[in-house]
């Protein structure tokens, strides 16, 4: 069963222009906890909304109405005009943060996106456990909500995650439509209009359960072509797939939140073999190479820190990433126990361009001299032969492809108890 995430963010503009003031200003009121919208201009007050914070939607305040409406409504409402550059950057940043959980992502406007979860199931105990984990990192690490819903199609994914907001998850299985979609207004429905919303309650038809059990010809008689794919999306029907541009990506990257503390170097390379395999498979997927690698760590008391360094040739084998993974790490340690470990790669290219071959003494730590982690943790003295490791890793990958990621795996995982996900 495939499984597909709808990624939305809470009242994205006024979010995103509120955590962007308690930034610059700690003591400043949350726009999202009083009556206030993004949109038109404060003094000429024209123009329509844009965003409202949920205080303002007791008013009855409704985005896409004049501003001098909305302040009809609520004259103690604070008004802010919009900043499109800040928008493009928080966009920015949130799909550069769910790219290190996978590449499969559609985005399909400024703040919404749809992410195929099914090719990483097997790291989450649930998909509802994945949805929180995602949800809770964009709220900690950008300052601001999503709410995220979870179906077996992008249709059922969204109108989910329309549900009750913000910051929450929300699950649409198709056995969940009857209760939980089919008593709501046709209003509510993806795909059907004010004026076809309308339409249909003059023809007798309230809720999406009534306009599910509509005849189809009768639809289509009033409504043409629209009338099937409102009765098809009123059924839960929806084909369509994620349609993820993994070749826009500016970096690929994976963490872990660990079910119990790391205090140990071994346990640690463990986990960073884990993280370094699925990277680098998701860079083959993607034709991609990386020159840039950055090694994450959040500590048990939540400071983070990170390292990166520089290969001079780009990279994409498993051993190459775990190699550059464990000496990032092992210049980047205090010892503390470990919540979080995440490996990201960067400055992308194309596996077609033309590269030099990677040896031992291109690859250098930022601003750090190499560490000799060869001698002293395990790792091989001398890199493998590069074909050999290319070999290896599409043999891999085909493998799991084929019979699943379970289906093979190395060895080294079999020597320790496996580090979840």
């Amino acid at each position: 069963m495939s499984i597909i995430f709808h990624i939305d963010v809470n009242s994205a503009f006024l979010s995103w222009t509120a955590s962007r003031r308690l930034q610059e200003d700690p003591a400043s009121v949350d726009l999202r906890t009083i009556p206030s919208i993004i949109g038109g201009d404060e003094k000429q007050r024209h123009g329509v909304v844009l965003a409202k914070s949920i205080p303002a939607k007791r008013y009855g305040i409704h985005t896409g109405e004049p501003v001098a409406t909305a302040l009809r409504k609520c004259p103690f409402l604070t008004l802010v005009p919009p900043d499109h550059a800040l928008y493009r950057t928080r966009s920015r940043e949130l799909m550069t943060l769910l790219h290190t959980y996978t590449s499969d992502i559609e985005q399909v406007s400024i703040d919404e996106c749809y992410l195929f979860y099914t090719p990483i199931s097997y790291r989450f105990s649930s998909p509802e456990a994945a949805a929180r984990q995602i949800a809770d990192e964009v709220r900690n690490t950008l300052g601001f909500t999503v709410n995220v819903g979870i179906a077996e199609n992008k249709l059922l994914a969204k109108m989910a995650s329309d549900f009750e907001k913000p910051d929450r998850v929300h699950t649409l299985y198709q056995d969940e439509i009857p209760v939980k979609m089919w008593p709501l207004s046709v209003h509510e429905l993806f795909m059907v209009g004010r004026k076809s919303a309308s339409r249909l309650e003059e023809l007798g038809i309230h809720t999406i359960g009534e306009l599910a059990h509509s005849d189809r010809a009768f639809l289509q008689t009033h409504f043409k072509s629209h009338g099937i794919l409102m009765w098809e999306y009123a059924n839960g029907i929806d084909h369509s797939a994620v349609h993820s541009d993994t070749t826009k990506a500016k970096c690929i990257g994976n963490s872990t939140t660990l079910a119990s503390d790391v205090s140990t170097r071994s346990e640690a390379f463990e986990v960073l073999l884990s993280l370094s395999e699925e990277v680098a498979a998701r860079l083959r997927k993607a034709g991609q190479l990386a020159s840039t690698v950055t090694v994450e760590v959040k500590y048990s008391d939540f400071h983070t820190a990170s390292r990166q360094m520089q290969t001079l040739s780009p990279i994409a084998t498993t051993d190459a990433l775990y190699d550059c993974a464990c000496q990032l790490f092992n210049a980047l340690w205090n010892g503390s126990p470990i919540r979080l470990l995440g490996v990201r790669t960067s400055r992308l290219q194309s596996e077609h361009d033309p590269i030099q071959l990677l040896v031992r003494s291109e690859l250098s730590l930022a601003n750090d001299s190499p560490s000799d982690v060869s001698s002293s943790f395990g790792l091989p003295a001398k890199m493998p032969d590069l074909d050999k490791q290319r070999s290896l890793d599409a043999a891999m990958d085909q493998i799991r492809q084929r019979f699943g990621n379970d289906a093979i795996m190395r060895g080294s995982h079999l020597a320790r108890p496996c580090v979840p996900h």
